[in-house]
């Protein structure tokens, strides 16, 4: 079997592992401090050294390497165009990623052929392939619920009019697309990081589920989740609400409720615009889902267009710990192909 790299870049540490054509590992899992904040040059050689540790476990010859990093990325120029949690801090300013050349870089410093993608387009090829799609769904649609909210679409050729081959991953004119998260909820709504107001991502986001919280306590509602952060509301986390919920506590019940409820409204509405059949959610924040799912279901059965809800399922990714690794292999078989 052929046998590639995936490579997963994050904001902390950077992954790497070869992966036979059917997702099986074949070799060891390296992980290294990305250095993500240390400048261009720091983070090319953690990269690149992780990327070297995972060919010499590998079991045969590698063929190519797959990239998922975290922005606006032009495999066909190798630059990333747009990355805010890549950079260096000048003259008391992070400086964020623009226009920085990335796959030559890595080629020179492995011998090795790389393409990249941003991190949730991968990450849906990655799960549409080894994962929920098994690699024949007709179209699979994947949020990834984390800091922000990612997403990806990826289709069969059946699903398009026109000659293609497939699995064929949205990308977009500019190749920046499949930006799920930005979808518009309510105009004039809550902000987001990028700018835009009442967003997906904005009221589902890490930090927006966090804030529902606080916003119930500083009214004076009474829930376990003062206790478990032993009264600093700082360090209330979702897997804090989490916990809450799962002893019963009805304020955080509550927050996953409303949470579902908007998660909903973007699914409907995506289902509306691309008639998946599979609509995988993802990410850390998935692991919440007892909570939340039920609700999310509920209201895109409300959004969605009846006949399009019927042929859609909404379930749980079933690679979301590997999703960077194997869609980032996903990613390289499909440049040798």
């Amino acid at each position: 079997m052929k046998c590639v790299i995936g490579v997963d870049l994050g904001g902390t540490n950077v992954r790497a592992q070869a992966i036979f054509e059917d997702g099986s590992p074949a070799g060891e899992r390296f992980e290294n401090p990305s250095l993500a904040q240390s400048g261009t040059e720091q983070i090319l050689e953690s990269c690149a050294l992780t990327v070297r540790q995972a060919a010499s476990s590998a079991k045969t010859d590698v063929s190519a390497v797959g990239l998922a990093v975290p922005g606006h990325v032009d495999d066909a120029s190798g630059l990333v165009k747009w990355a805010p949690n890549f950079g260096k801090v000048v003259d008391g300013v992070f400086r964020y990623w623009e226009n920085v050349p990335l796959k030559q870089p890595l080629e020179d410093r492995t011998g090795l052929l790389f393409v990249m993608g941003n991190d949730a387009n991968v990450a849906a090829l990655g799960e549409y392939r080894f994962g929920t799609g098994r690699n024949s769904a007709k179209c699979l649609v994947m949020l990834t619920l984390g800091t922000g909210i990612g997403g990806g679409v990826v289709m069969a050729p059946s699903s398009v009019f026109g000659k293609a081959e497939g699995p064929l991953l949205l990308l977009g004119g500019n190749l920046g697309g499949g930006e799920l998260g930005h979808t518009i909820l309510s105009m004039n709504g809550l902000d987001c990081t990028a700018g835009a107001y009442g967003s997906l991502e904005a009221y589902c986001q890490r930090d927006a589920i966090i804030r529902r919280a606080q916003h119930r306590l500083n009214r004076g509602r009474k829930s376990i989740i003062s206790d478990l952060v032993e009264g600093d509301r700082s360090k209330i986390t979702p897997a804090t609400i989490s916990e809450a919920a799962a002893k019963g506590d009805t304020l955080a019940r509550e927050v996953w409720r409303e949470y579902g409820q908007f998660l909903g409204m973007g699914a409907g509405s995506l289902i509306n615009i691309f008639a998946p059949d599979i609509f995988a959610i993802g990410g850390q924040i998935s692991k919440a889902n007892e909570w939340f799912m039920p609700y999310l279901i509920q209201e895109a059965e409300n959004i969605a267009i009846p006949s399009l809800f019927k042929d859609c399922t909404i379930k749980l990714a079933e690679q979301d710990e590997d999703a960077g690794i194997l869609g980032g292999a996903a990613l390289a078989l499909e440049s040798i192909r």
